[in-house]
């Protein structure tokens, strides 16, 4: 794929899905059971649910030929084919697998060897003696907390077969190890907003898009790409975000993007683009929130009823603090957006009804906590928060935040059988001997007994020498990648279950070959927000090769090392499933619903929906609070938001001060300490969930010579002498990997965008530093911390130059079977 214009290409990419599709079926007045898909789904191949929505599979003499996606599906995503590919890919991995050195020598021979590719085939049996073996043998060397619980990352959707909590579930019950907290998402957010707004909030429900098309006039999506990101849901995605943006198109609200990339949504909607310089976001906030004070376009009644602090933060932004007033000049000066712009930005937010909808990238950098926290400020300042139409929006371009809360119970899952009950996000519990922030992993590795400031408190870092990771790829989402190759090299075992031979299973030492959701049974609801439906996913066919599912694989393990009853509670996966099924059920019938009986949901092969009523659609995010501040107060300590922290204050943090504030990051356009001349976006993907699908052949819609593309403004090409579609060596001072090469003008000059998640390649796996062939762009990010108060990841982060690839190119081979 090469474009040299702009990249509408991204926009048709659903036309072929679309017709018929994209229209509602109308379910109101039907009885539950009745709802769902509109025909006759036995004729239509098996349903079943994924990351990227509801779909049957067509099997024809047991081989799967095809995903359909679901009728009720309103913007069904053409990466299914992707989806039916890893069935069958060459990355496949098909048995049980022990990597020569670490068989034959033991455990930590030969570090420098992983991602080589020398393995041997073994049995399940060994395999599985060997897992329990040394499980053992570094918890009684080392303890408990040398086996690092990994798993992070998008496992498959299903309430059964969540692999990450079955892994800890068969550590819990066997013993412990060291856990993480957090998320490579929003590592940053997550941390700053309960003290700001008082909950983590990311994950939490906005303004409808319904009330948004009602009462909204200007929207602005300030890093944020609906039409990108909503593609995929950590449940099953419903799409929502689709019909969303369609609403207030057709409703005609004014929008905004502000972005270095003009995006599909920008492209949809035709916005109005302003493409600040990358992490620069807080200046260009400050300079709008000092041209809102400086004509007193600020509403300063909101700001005394709900908020508390802003007497302490307005001296900063004054200058009177530090001398420097943060006026729209200063942030142009930083950002790049003419100062007349910044104070046209003021006074439209201000006189119309204004959604600053912010998306998760632009707290992924250096200090990224200020951004979330400025964003607040700003929107407190202009007195909207509460509104219909106005305020803030922290999730509609994930999962399709914003599609409207169903009447649904919540389907229950299978625990991590720590005791701990966990409320919100099941990746933010706390079980294990210790945990450490998700995205410290290798300087944990590096610095064993190192004590790490985190949120308030002092973690000690463990010695960790067995990790073990399913359903998850480190190899890809974590940043700077020759810094995690040298942590690596401290590990004595490092064990993979996955369907895939990912560059994580590549540098494995124990490789075990699990099941695709495709091949094996499991329920989940549809829509992160929406929970519109519940979905039976249903096997489509047999387990390929001597692949097994991750219940299986650690109910084998767990009964090697005694605890095998503990583990399955002598269930089966359909008993695990019906109990899930029956205790909605139950919760169903005390919301005056009546859901079907377990085998008639089961028998009919199709979604399960529930009632969407009028209030529901029209849901304005902290209108409640708006109403009454008292009664329905925030979780901060004053109930209110807060501008400036009292609690953040007593850290002593000097790199996360009390209030939003601007910090110059390590690197960026043209900061003063710049090594490289060029930004570095690494966007989500358009046509993969990050790193997953990149080993199917929905790779070929968009690679560049077998390459990850790599995006460039004609302006940045003329000047290197580049031309459209040849492979260019990108490079710093972190690492070095080929792309090819994309000139658009639809990305800002100065700007380079190469999307995360494509497959690690070393040329010479043994090399630290050497060129990746594929175009892994964490061989560039910086593995640094946002601050001491989050500890979360900036991926965000990277400066690089590129030039034309002279010589022989070398092959790749990270999507083939290693030898």
């Amino acid at each position: 794929m090469t474009s040299t214009s702009n990249s509408s290409l991204t926009l048709s990419k659903r036309s072929f899905l679309k017709g018929s599709l994209a229209t509602g079926l109308g379910f109101a007045g039907l009885p539950l059971f009745g709802r769902g898909a509109a025909a006759q789904a036995a004729s239509k191949g098996v349903v079943s649910g994924c990351h990227w929505g509801v779909f049957y599979g067509m099997v024809e003499d047991g081989r799967a030929v095809e995903f359909k996606p679901w009728e009720g599906d309103p913007a069904p995503s053409p990466q299914l084919p992707g989806v039916l590919d890893s069935l069958y890919s060459e990355s496949r991995i098909r048995y049980p697998m022990v990597r020569r050195a670490w068989l034959e020598q033991g455990p930590g021979a030969d570090p420098d060897g992983r991602g080589s590719g020398d393995f041997v085939r073994v049995s399940w049996e060994k395999a599985i003696e060997l897992v329990a073996g040394e499980i053992t043998r570094v918890r009684e060397t080392y303890g408990h907390p040398a086996v690092f619980a990994g798993s992070y990352g998008w496992k498959s959707s299903g309430k059964l077969h969540n692999c990450q909590t079955l892994l800890r579930r068969m550590l819990n019950l066997t013993g412990s190890y060291t856990n993480s907290v957090g998320d490579y998402s929003t590592g940053a957010a997550q941390v700053i907003l309960p003290y700001v707004s008082g909950s983590i909030e990311v994950y939490e429900q906005c303004t409808t898009w319904n009330n948004l098309a009602e009462n909204c006039e200007l929207m602005v999506f300030w890093g944020a790409n609906p039409l990108n990101n909503s593609e995929i849901s950590w449940q099953v995605a419903d799409h929502g975000s689709f019909s969303g943006v369609d609403q207030i198109k057709e409703a005609g609200v004014e929008s905004i993007c502000i972005d270095p990339v003009r995006t599909e949504t920008a492209q949809h909607l035709d916005s109005e683009w302003i493409a600040p310089a990358p992490q620069t976001d807080v200046a260009m906030m400050l300079g709008i929130m000092y041209a809102l004070q400086d004509e007193g376009l600020h509403d300063q009644a909101f700001l005394d009823r709900y908020t508390v602090g802003f007497d302490k933060f307005l001296p900063y932004l004054l200058g009177d603090t530090d001398g420097t007033p943060k006026t729209p000049e200063w942030a142009a000066e930083i950002c790049g957006v003419p100062a007349d712009k910044l104070r046209d930005l003021a006074r439209r937010f201000s006189s119309k009804r204004t959604m600053l909808a912010l998306g998760y990238s632009t707290q992924r950098q250096h200090h990224g906590e200020q951004i979330h926290w400025a964003l607040i400020t700003l929107a407190s300042m202009l007195g909207q928060i509460g509104l219909p139409g106005g305020g803030y929006g922290l999730s509609y371009h994930y999962s399709s935040g914003g599609s409207p809360t169903h009447t649904t119970p919540i389907l229950k899952a299978v625990d991590d059988a720590s005791g701990v009950k966990v409320e919100g996000a099941a990746w933010l519990a706390a079980s294990g001997a210790v945990s450490i922030p998700v995205s410290r992993l290798v300087e944990t590795l590096l610095n064993p007994g190192k004590v790490m400031q985190f949120n308030g408190h002092e973690v000690e870092l463990p010695e960790i020498k067995l990790a073990y990771w399913a359903g998850g790829n480190p190899f890809s989402h974590h940043q700077d990648r020759n810094e995690m190759l040298r942590a690596w090299r401290r590990l004595d075992t490092f064990i993979v279950h996955d369907f895939q031979w990912t560059a994580s299973a590549r540098h494995a030492d124990i490789v075990l070959p699990a099941t695709t959701s495709y091949e094996r049974n499991d329920i989940e609801q549809v829509g992160d927000y929406a929970l519109s439906h519940i979905v039976p996913m249903k096997k489509i066919v047999e387990p390929v090769f001597e692949a097994r599912s991750d219940y299986d694989i650690f109910a084998d393990i767990a009964a090697k090392l005694g605890k095998g009853y503990e583990f399955t509670q002598g269930l089966s996966e359909m008993d695990w499933i019906r109990g899930f099924y029956e205790a909605a059920k139950v919760e169903a019938r005390a919301k005056s619903m009546e859901m079907p009986v377990f085998d008639a949901f089961w028998d009919s092969n199709k979604p399960l929906a529930f009632p969407l009523a009028e209030a529901q659609k029209d849901f304005v995010r902290h209108a409640d609070f708006r109403a009454d501040p008292l009664l329905n107060a925030l979780g901060t300590a004053s109930g209110k938001f807060e501008l400036y922290s009292t609690a953040i204050e007593k850290y002593g943090y000097d790199d996360c001060p009390p209030h939003a504030t601007w910090m110059e990051p390590i690197e960026r356009l043209g900061g003063p300490t710049t090594l490289y001349p060029l930004a570095v976006a690494s966007n989500h993907p358009d046509l993969r969930l990050h790193s997953q699908l990149c080993g199917t052949k929905i790779r070929e819609t968009y690679e560049v010579q077998g390459r990850e593309p790599c995006w460039m403004h004609p302006e940045d090409a003329e000047a290197r002498g580049l031309s459209d579609g040849e492979v260019v060596r990108v490079f710093n001072q972190r690492g070095q990997i080929l792309a090819g090469l994309v000139i658009t003008d639809v990305i800002r000059p100065g700007v380079i965008r190469v999307s995360e998640g494509g497959w690690f390649d070393p040329v010479e796996p043994r090399k630290i530093g050497s060129l990746c062939a594929y175009g892994d762009i964490n061989n560039l990010t910086t593995g640094v911390a946002t601050s001491r108060l989050a500890q979360a990841n900036c991926g965000q982060t990277a400066m690089a130059e590129v030039e034309r690839f002279e010589g022989p190119l070398p092959p790749v081979t990270v999507f083939s079977q290693p030898a």
